[in-house]
């Protein structure tokens, strides 16, 4: 039960750090999944959205704040 509490208490941490980070994001005026390249197709009976641009992007800054992360707890 502990190993399952601890994984709980890390996922709540992601969560919380993700809805911080999309926070900020509005406050600066970031514009996430309004970027050029992200994919919205409108018709009468329903829409179509994806936001190719925005998750290669949000994926390049989480690989880097990882990798400089993982550098930092190696030393």
């Amino acid at each position: 039960m502990e190993t399952i509490a601890r994984y709980l208490m890390l996922g709540g941490i992601v969560l919380f750090l993700i809805g911080g980070g999309v926070y900020l994001a509005v406050k600066f005026g970031i514009p996430l999944g309004r970027l050029p390249g992200d994919i919205r197709i409108e018709g009468e009976n329903g829409s179509f959205y994806f936001p190719v641009t925005s998750s290669i992007l949000v994926s390049v800054v989480l690989t880097i704040v990882v990798n400089v992360i993982s550098r930092l707890l190696k030393k």
